[in-house]
């Protein structure tokens, strides 16, 4: 997301629509309740034409007012949204940025009674993807790989861009074993990209270390031992390996 969108979307129209509607059905209420009362006072109460003039009155005079009024609100509203929005997500790959990421675990570390697992996700031989077919293929690869991450991830997980190629998923209330299984799928998901930049096929791969609470309980240290891993993964000839489940040792979890 480079830019703000300034159509609505449907429940923001929806969201609109509903205001404007008990808006005017109030107006119309007080009108009628307020034109009553006056012609009671100098007549015999409202008549069809004194009714018909007190709900036409309001929608007339106060609905386009109303209706601009309302639209206005909802695009600021809308554009409030994306800003907001922007602040936190890198804008090539569409996950959250470094610094939402980290302020988000940080809080689901904090306030999760069950901790969670930390992902640490780069790809492999990345530069060479960048050499030989320039940056703008390099830039595809990232978001193909970034939308596979997303796919591959659970519902409530955070997957956030680290920087360059890296990336991080924090798995809320999970163990070695959760993160095992994600790691898993998530080599599938990057091995299965069709990635053929200038028609040429080119194979993507991550190498991903894991470390979760029970291991390290702040986020600096749970950072620290999962990049740890990640590293030793990029040393290792086969990749595919994943964090301790029964007692935590310094081995890594990796994608062919």
């Amino acid at each position: 997301m480079s830019d703000i969108k300034t159509i609505l979307p449907e429940k923001a129209w929806l969201r609109l629509w509903r205001i404007f509607g008990l808006v005017n059905a109030a107006s119309v209420a007080v009108s009628v309740i307020v034109t009553h009362t006056i012609m009671e006072v100098f007549s015999a109460g409202i008549n069809v034409q004194g009714l018909a003039v007190a709900i036409v009155t309001p929608l007339l005079l106060g609905g386009p007012m109303l209706f601009v009024l309302l639209l206005k609100n909802e695009q600021l509203r809308h554009a409030n949204t994306q800003l907001r929005l922007m602040a936190s997500t890198d804008w090539l790959t569409q996950c959250l940025n470094r610094g939402a990421f980290t302020h988000r675990v940080t809080t689901a570390l904090a306030s999760a009674a069950k901790g969670g697992a930390l992902l640490v996700l780069d790809a492999d031989d990345f530069k060479s993807v960048n050499d030989r077919f320039g940056h703008d293929c390099g830039d595809e690869a990232l978001r193909l790989m970034a939308a596979a991450i997303r796919a591959a991830s659970p519902a409530a997980a955070l997957v956030g861009r680290l920087g360059g190629e890296e990336f991080g998923i924090f798995l809320p209330g999970s163990g070695s074993a959760d993160a095992a299984a994600v790691t898993w799928d998530l080599q599938q998901s990057i091995s299965a990209i069709d990635f053929r930049p200038l028609g040429q096929p080119c194979a993507l791969s991550v190498s991903v270390g894991s470390a979760t609470s029970a291991e390290r309980g702040d986020l600096a240290g749970l950072y620290r031992l999962a990049d740890q891993r990640l590293y030793a993964a990029k040393a290792r000839t086969n990749k595919v390996s994943a964090a301790p489940v029964a007692t935590p040792e310094p081995t890594t979890a990796a994608a062919a």
